[in-house]
């Protein structure tokens, strides 16, 4: 299995790691302002865009897989995770944190669906009804999917269209791929591993976000025992497209403070 891995710029890495059903490509509207302060490396997680599934399909497998495939990147490294994206960061601190030197966060949970204890996340029944649908027409599926994600933002539309125009730029992934990815979306809860990263993560979230509501990113900021929060309003669950300026400017904030 092969992970794909895009390398631009000069500098400190930063590793750029994408959310569910899409493909690293997503990121090409921060190339031009981080390129050269950081050596960017934009991952295609298993079983999307180039990169090969991985088997068993679990948060573990996933992170082991581009950990291996970074190892060569000189440490310390940086981590740029959305969503799916920060939930392997959030691992990969956990499991490696000497290699980590800073997490960056955005449109990140540490659980993704509700729980008895856990409100701040979707319905189990919305994320089981994307699986389901994924069977009988993944086009569409995504599609609404890339719609909710934009939903509440003040730049909605142009940001669906962004989506919508990356979203097969690199071929149709795999709908038995994309269903294993909801599967760790559906399963993945961090509450009670994120005290133990002892590293400083700069939460950065749209306060309009509808998939990972913006009090689970209050509650990652306190449980986290160095993480921060900046919030960007007006944003939904990709702030980084809708507010680029801001979303740069929060990231290089927390860089130039050491990461707070």
């Amino acid at each position: 299995m092969t992970v794909h891995i895009e390398t631009v710029g000069r500098g400190a890495p930063l590793i750029l790691l994408h959310g569910w059903a899409m493909h690293s490509g997503l990121w090409t509207p921060l190339l031009s302002p981080l390129a050269n302060r950081f050596q960017l490396h934009l991952v295609d997680l298993p079983g999307h865009g180039h990169s090969g599934a991985v088997e068993p399909h679990t948060l573990d497998e996933i992170t082991g897989a581009v950990a291996r495939a970074l190892d060569t990147v000189r440490s310390p490294l940086t981590l740029l995770g959305w969503s799916l994206g920060g939930a392997v960061a959030l691992a990969w601190a956990r499991a490696a944190p000497s290699r980590i030197a800073r997490l960056i966060l955005t449109g990140t949970t540490p659980c993704f669906v509700q729980r008895p204890d856990w409100p701040h996340a979707m319905a189990s029944t919305t994320l089981h009804q994307f699986g389901d649908e994924l069977r009988v027409s993944y086009r569409l599926t995504l599609q609404r999917f890339v719609s909710l994600q934009v939903q509440g933002s003040d730049q909605g539309r142009a940001v669906l269209a962004q989506l919508r125009a990356h979203l097969f730029a690199r071929g149709e992934p795999s709908p038995d791929a994309l269903a294993a990815a909801l599967n760790v979306l559906a399963s993945v809860d961090l509450r009670d591993q994120v005290g133990a990263i002892d590293l400083p993560v700069r939460l950065i979230a749209g306060d309009r976000d509808m998939l990972t509501p913006l009090a689970a990113a209050k509650w990652l900021a306190q449980a986290l025992p160095r993480g921060s929060l900046r919030i960007i309003r007006g944003a939904a669950h990709a702030p980084f497209l809708s507010h680029p300026d801001a979303f740069v400017a929060a990231m290089l904030e927390a860089e130039d403070h050491g990461g707070r």
